[in-house]
């Protein structure tokens, strides 16, 4: 039995699962499988079963992989950039709008953003076996809760190859396993990006189960029929497709549908603080989720305040729409001016459920911080939403009654981010209430599990009174 063990026999059954993967996708090799058709069912059922080694492995041992990968990014930069201008090459052939086309650019800058985000991931403590319940139940009967992975998750993902490096890091260093789907606009990013994640965390000891790419289309739909393998989605994308993802998965899913954030500009405002964080908010990453869609303004300040924020607004190449109300303002106080009044589309009702992504701002006026309060959770999307004020009272209103993930105060929308947040990244913003809300960063990709410490101890026992619970917290 014990030449069954030996270290020579574990090391040729590693050499044997090294040649059936194949590096560039982790999947296993279909010259080695008798179905030449495999799909990626059997690559996530494989998956599962090295969750728990994965979840299993020293958080010194994820800590190194993660820096390995930083060291790899670096060292292979020429390549991804080379095949990230590929993609941009081809998104400008299909057409394919600025707004999108900004997300797909993989430069310099994204490596320098990636790599800081990787660097305070590192920083973090490891969130797998923290103790959160040390119960002693009855004299030699120990209740211990702690904190671990969720397991495997699918991560669908829009045309964004930091996307990519974000949730593959966030997911090693919590200890998860990933299917990883991105865009096809940028299948060649992703490729190259993939090989050096993947390869660098496999050589630095972590399980070759670790992580899977999915290339093809038609593998969402397999993936989402993963039941019972896949622990959790987190679909990131348009309104459609992550509506999509939920009604065609038994799967739990986690995310949002929509970004419609609102800035609120409340009567106690500060003019000059005000203004610039509007615009910041609009404008810094206008393809974002976190990007304000639609601005409040209260009445008793209006005249004098949207004025200024639309010459603010527009300067920077944003078109205003929004009420006939607000309309009227901007016109008056332009031919005031005696300038042309600047085109201005009316809205109303149902419009205000419009999610942008794109230099285009729907305006609003109303009585106080109860009607903007009232219009924000009946048209907003329960992402994140500011207000901009100077009254303690009316802010704290404001934070308590909004019913969203992130509300803020006298700052920009945009800093609704892992990332920012001090997360190192995120692999999604959930609006659910249920397990994680906002940024999704470590905590958000944990779970727990149950530990029950006995000596011999039988219900029957305490179902009879001949012995008793004491419930002592141990620490």
């Amino acid at each position: 039995m014990g030449d069954v063990f030996s270290r020579e026999k574990c090391y040729d059954n590693v050499q044997i699962v090294q040649r059936l993967i194949r590096p560039e996708t982790g999947r296993r090799n279909p010259e080695h499988s008798e179905d030449t058709n495999m799909g990626i069912r059997e690559d996530v059922h494989a998956m599962k079963l090295s969750a728990p080694h994965m979840a299993a492995v020293s958080g010194e041992k994820r800590n190194a992989a993660l820096a390995a990968i930083s060291e790899a990014l670096e060292a292979n930069k020429e390549e991804i950039f080379a095949a990230n201008r590929k993609d941009l090459a081809r998104a400008e052939e299909n057409g394919i709008s600025q707004a999108v086309t900004k997300r797909l650019k993989f430069d310099e800058g994204k490596l320098k953003a990636v790599r800081e985000g990787i660097s305070q991931l590192i920083s973090l403590p490891d969130p797998i076996g923290k103790v959160q319940i040390d119960r002693e139940l009855d004299e030699g009967l120990r209740l211990v809760r702690v904190s671990c992975p969720i397991g495997v998750i699918g991560v669908i993902f829009e045309a964004r190859p930091d996307a990519l490096v974000q949730i593959s890091t966030l997911c090693l260093k919590s200890g998860n396993c990933a299917v990883l789907k991105g865009g096809k606009e940028t299948a060649e990013t992703n490729k190259v990006l993939f090989q050096v994640i993947r390869g660098s965390a496999v050589a630095s000891g972590l399980p070759e189960g670790c992580l899977l790419q999915a290339t093809a289309h038609s593998e969402i739909s397999e993936l989402l029929g993963c039941e019972g393998d896949v622990d959790l989605l987190i679909p990131r994308g348009s309104n459609a497709f992550v509506r999509y993802i939920m009604d065609n998965t038994k799967i739990p899913v986690m995310g949002h549908a929509d970004g419609i954030c609102h800035t609120y500009v409340d009567r106690d405002c500060d003019f000059e603080k005000a203004v610039p964080v509007l615009v910041d908010a609009k404008i810094q990453y206008t393809a974002a989720c976190n990007a304000t869609e639609t601005l409040l303004v209260d009445r008793k300040i209006a005249a004098e305040f949207l004025p200024k924020a639309a010459d603010a607004l527009r300067a920077a190449g944003v078109t205003l729409r929004g009420t006939g109300e607000a309309g009227k303002i901007l016109a008056e106080a332009e031919e005031k001016r005696g300038g042309t009044p600047v085109p201005f589309e009316l809205m109303e009702g149902e419009d205000f459920r419009t999610e942008y992504l794109d230099m285009i701002l729907s305006v609003k006026l109303v009585d106080g911080v109860e009607e903007a309060v009232d219009h924000i959770n009946r048209y907003g999307s329960h992402h994140t939403d500011a207000i901009l004020t100077e009254n303690d009272e009316t802010a704290e209103y404001f934070m308590q009654m909004v019913d969203s993930a992130g509300v803020y105060r006298n700052c920009s929308t945009r800093f609704a981010d892992g990332f920012r947040y001090g997360f190192g990244a995120e692999v999604g913003i959930s609006t659910s209430k249920i397990h994680a809300r906002g940024p999704v960063g470590l905590e958000g990709l944990m779970t727990y599990k149950y530990r029950l410490y006995g000596s011999g101890q039988t219900v029957k026992d305490y179902a009879e009174g001949t012995r008793q619970f004491h419930f002592r917290e141990l620490n």
